[in-house]
């Protein structure tokens, strides 16, 4: 991939045209950092104070970062023509691979939040070979029931379409106390996405199946994602429940499940930092950045972690993570960490 390929480009693929937008140019053989925003965001609104951190320009100077936009989702896009058909959340998934081959990248590490959890999970499970590892935030491994379905529709009746996502991004909490960053992505969802092609987004995220995914021996046939994973989610925020019975359908010897306090529905923008040092701490288990300094999560030498990998019940151990951060190996055992 040429140096001259940092910036926006338009990706055709065999379900539509895709923005992207590169930062940085692939180091050696490392995997691309691929991103996925949520549904009523863009790669913008959903990761520029992430990727802003200072704590993760360590991260960038290692890996090629490409940001995905859903079709019609980024800044300024045009409306799609009455009658458009959006493609399906197999069919978003199955674009990553022109992304993927277009930019002459050997495989992923992917970032993904919400639905683009959700479309990233899926671009695994059908193309495992593209997908080193996954960092997957507030994801929903299961479709809507009709009644879900019918309170979704009867919402987007009776309420503006910013006001019908919200409550799928923040928790209760941030949306009772009408916090700062609610009442900013109120605003700049409704004056940066285009809501015509938001709303099209919003009722395929709506539509979707359930992740096809069960951990090994639960099922005939079972099939899970077989890279890393380390699963997010907020305390109390919306997507908690969703994100527990995702883990329990993935291999515990390499997935790791993060609970974020403090951090509400959105911790990739309430704590970037937090978030910053669990993703090193990630990348150092696949095999990368051995010598990257950890800052605050390594200050407290001794985490709590409690092992969610046993099927007869969880049990609480610690876990000491040394300041020197040489020896880092592989996880081996799913874990439920509270930071």
């Amino acid at each position: 991939m040429p140096e001259c390929w940092d910036g926006e480009h338009d990706v055709e693929t065999p379900y539509g045209m895709l923005h992207v937008v590169i930062r940085g140019a692939p180091k050696g053989n490392k995997p691309a950092i691929l991103t996925y925003h949520d549904v009523g965001l863009n790669h913008k609104l959903c990761f520029n104070s992430f990727f802003s951190n200072e704590d993760m320009q360590e991260i960038t100077k290692h890996f090629v970062v490409c940001h995905v936009d859903a079709p019609g989702q980024q800044i300024g896009a045009s409306q799609m023509p009455q009658g458009y058909q959006y493609p399906t959340m197999d069919q978003l998934a199955s674009m990553l691979p022109t992304v993927v081959q277009h930019f002459g990248f050997k495989s992923i590490v992917g970032i993904g939040v919400g639905a683009g959890a959700y479309i990233l999970a899926k671009f695994a499970l059908i193309f495992p070979d593209l997908v080193e590892g996954l960092v997957l935030l507030n994801i929903d491994p299961n479709g809507k029931g009709w009644i879900d379905w019918a309170a979704t529709k009867l919402s987007g009746l009776t309420s503006a379409l910013p006001d019908t996502v919200l409550p799928h991004l923040f928790s209760q909490e941030e949306l009772m106390n009408n916090t700062e960053l609610v009442q900013s992505y109120r605003q700049q969802i409704n004056n940066t996405v285009n809501q015509f092609n938001l709303q099209l987004f919003w009722n395929m995220y709506n539509s979707r199946r359930d992740l096809e995914m069960n951990r090994s021996g639960s099922v005939i046939n079972a099939k899970t994602l077989k890279c890393p994973a380390m699963l997010v989610v907020g305390d109390n925020a919306p997507a908690e429940e969703g994100v527990v019975e995702c883990n329990s359908k993935l291999d515990p010897t390499n997935t790791t499940f993060l609970k974020m306090s403090d951090s509400g529905g959105l911790p990739q923008l309430t704590q970037p930092g937090k978030l910053t040092e669990a993703f090193k701490y990630f990348l150092q288990g696949m095999g990368y950045m051995p010598s990257a300094s950890m800052t605050r999560l390594a200050r407290s030498r001794t985490a709590s972690l409690t092992s969610a990998g046993s099927i007869d019940g969880s049990r609480s151990r610690a876990c000491t993570h040394s300041d020197s951060t040489e020896g880092v190996g592989p996880i081996t055992h799913t874990m439920e960490v509270s930071c």
